[in-house]
């Protein structure tokens, strides 16, 4: 499988576009000369304009509550189990190699249908030397990938694609424990469903509460943040019958499908969003599974920064330069999930400084703020509509969710402004470069099966 995938667009050449320049200076363009004219018309406008956005996330986040309650498929035991491949592509990850073989050699399935391949750079001597002193089972093998570029995760992959033999293949990270049942319910699901392309596992966040860390506002946040995507929106987009971003592990794919649409995209800093959507254009079915995997949380802001930094810039995608060509279904779940993570981040914290603003002008000229009650009233509904869908997604993940963590979300929620403004200036001057998130060995060490099953 070539790396960079000739043939089709990818993000190598995802640069904005001249239109799309065009389009975002016309933009900031009329906003500063509205600012300049009549500031009062133009902040009205543009609060009117961010309330209707709210308005229509909340809505789209109540229909997607609603969705998911409906309950999981399950599919009856296939009369063959299909080989399966396993891909971990790690990259400076000496210290959490152990411990993921450990995990990978706990997953249930039969052992003569299994491959698996540790998928490590050349370069990478420490990860290399680690991998091939720790035992392993005699199923799993290592991949060594050679040199080139872009050296990123997805080419590894695609390197690793070419000598797969599986009729279905799953993808790990370093610090991932998956269920040890989570590639039989897959297999099944597919044995069910010649039409379906690929599934997601819901990614859960372990021990937000127990483990003392100076980074436990943004570990808690993050976790929630996780539950809402993978227990409400992913499922409820899927009985929908909409095509959703994949997460980066845990997804499973027919492996023809895959290569079908050429592998991942070598260039995308987030091959597995792109990836779901191209699955979902050449025809092929979208589904998610309930066995979780267990991930760690990115840890303190100068590890958070750089990996949001990285999905709001591939969030640019390859389906921004023509989004028609998904159709209109595709085009609304393709607006609803990378398109308003993409606005509300960057919106997040100018309306939280906005409102604050009016509120303490306000109390200090001792008159009432000069604020639509129904601009109000509708950001309030989709503060409401986001709170709500973090609670479901927080129980049904086994986590508690408080209080208090609802009323610090706003903080988060504005860090996310700030990783909006690192990556559109990173995309400008590095659109291609891979922000890694580092893993630690000690951090989530314990038994990940309990850790974050706590009373909701």
């Amino acid at each position: 499988m070539d790396a960079t995938s000739e043939g089709r667009q990818c993000a190598d050449r995802i640069g904005p576009t001249r239109a799309q320049w065009l389009l975002i200076a016309l933009i900031a363009g009329v906003v500063a000369l509205g600012l300049v004219l009549r500031p009062a018309l133009t902040l009205f406008c543009l609060s009117c304009v961010i309330a209707v956005g709210f308005l229509i996330a909340a809505a789209w986040r109540f229909v997607l509550v609603v969705a998911s309650l409906a309950p999981h498929h399950r599919a009856p035991t296939p009369a063959r189990w299909p080989r399966y491949t396993i891909l971990a592509a790690l990259h400076d990850e000496a210290a959490v190699t152990p411990r993921l073989i450990s995990n990978l050699s706990r997953i249930d399935y039969p052992r003569n249908r299994l491959e698996g391949f540790l998928v490590l750079e050349a370069h990478d001597q420490a990860t290399i030397d680690v991998a091939m002193a720790t035992p392993k089972p005699s199923w799993l093998k290592i991949i060594i990938v050679p040199p080139g570029s872009p050296q990123t995760k997805p080419r590894a992959l695609n390197h690793a694609l070419s000598q797969a033999k599986g009729e279905l293949l799953t993808i790990y990270d370093a610090e991932d424990e998956p269920d040890p049942q989570q590639l039989r319910q897959s297999a099944a699901r597919f044995a069910a469903d010649p039409k379906l392309g690929c599934l997601q596992a819901p990614l859960r966040i372990r021990r937000i509460d127990k483990a003392p860390s100076p980074s436990r506002f943004l570990d808690r946040q993050f976790a929630f943040e996780y539950a809402a995507l993978f227990e409400v929106t992913l499922p409820g987009m899927a009985r929908l019958g909409l095509p959703f971003p994949l997460g980066g592990t845990s997804n499973h794919v027919r492996t023809s499908a895959l290569r079908g649409v050429g592998g991942w995209d070598a260039h995308n800093v987030t091959e597995d969003a792109d990836l779901g959507f191209r699955l979902w254009s050449a025809g092929w079915g979208m589904g998610v599974i309930d066995a979780p995997t267990w991930e760690t949380p990115p840890g303190a802001l100068e590890r958070w920064l750089p990996q949001r930094t990285r999905w709001l810039k591939g969030y640019w995608g390859v389906h921004t330069r023509s989004p028609l060509q998904l159709g209109r279904r595709g085009l609304v779940s393709l607006l609803m999930t990378l398109g308003a993570a993409i606005v509300s981040a960057g919106a997040h914290a100018p309306t939280l400084a906005w409102l604050a603003s009016a509120v303490l002008i306000g109390v200090h000229a001792g008159i009432t703020p000069a604020t639509p009650i129904v601009v109000i009233s509708v950001l309030s509904l989709g503060v409401i509509a986001a709170m709500m869908t973090c609670a479901v997604g927080a129980r049904r993940a086994g986590l508690r969710y408080g209080l208090t963590d609802m009323l610090s979300a706003p903080a988060y929620w504005s860090l996310l402004s700030l990783a909006f403004v690192h990556a559109f200036w990173r995309l400008i001057v590095e659109p291609y470069v891979w922000d890694k998130t580092q893993h630690d060995a000690e951090h989530g060490a314990s038994d990940a099966m309990d850790a974050g099953r706590e009373a909701a």
